[in-house]
C-alpha cells in the first residue's frame, strides 16, 4: 500500500480558531480525519505531519523516501511564499508533490500570488476549503497508482 505525506505548515494547528472568514470553522484534526477516510477508500495510507518550524518541514520531505513515502501532499502555508529551504527540499527527493491550499491565494493580498512551491509540484489546488485537501490527495493517488 502506496503512503502520502501529508505536510501541514506553519499556524495550521490553529484552523479553527484563527481568521474563519478566510480558512473556515474546520479544525486541523477535521481534516486529517476526512483524508484519512478518502485514503482509506483510495487504498493508500498516510502520514502526518505540522509543524511552525521550516527546517523540521525540510527534514521531513527528506526523510520521506527513507520512511517509504511515494508522494507528498503539503499545505507550506506562510512558507509558500517565502521559502527556497521547502522548494529545493521537494526537487531533492523528486516524489510526486501537490501544494493544497483551503484560500484562494490569488485572490488575497499581492505578496501570496507568488508561490515558490507550485514549480517543484505537479500541481496546485487552492480556493475550495477542505476540499482543496481531498482533491490534491485524490490527484496524487492518481499519480502514484499510474
Amino acid at each position: 500500500m502506496s503512503k502520502i505525506l501529508v505536510i501541514h505548515g506553519p499556524n495550521l494547528n490553529l484552523l479553527g480558531q484563527r481568521e474563519q472568514d478566510i480558512y473556515g470553522k474546520t479544525t486541523l484534526e477535521e481534516i486529517n480525519r476526512l483524508l484519512e477516510k478518502t485514503a482509506k477508500a483510495h487504498r493508500v495510507t498516510l502520514e502526518f505531519f505540522q509543524s511552525n518550524h521550516e527546517g523540521e518541514i525540510v527534514d521531513a520531505i527528506g526523510q520521506a523516501k527513507k520512511h517509504g513515502v511515494a508522494a507528498v501532499l503539503i499545505n507550506p502555508a506562510a512558507y509558500t511564499h517565502t521559502s527556497v529551504a521547502i522548494r529545493d527540499a521537494i526537487a531533492a527527493v523528486a516524489l510526486p508533490a501537490v501544494e493544497v491550499h483551503l484560500s484562494n491565494i490569488y485572490a488575497r493580498e499581492d505578496f501570496r500570488h507568488t508561490s515558490l512551491i507550485a514549480p517543484v509540484c505537479r500541481g496546485q489546488v487552492s480556493g475550495f476549503g477542505v476540499d482543496s485537501y481531498v482533491l490534491g490527495l485524490q490527484a496524487l493517488v492518481g499519480l502514484i497508482k499510474k
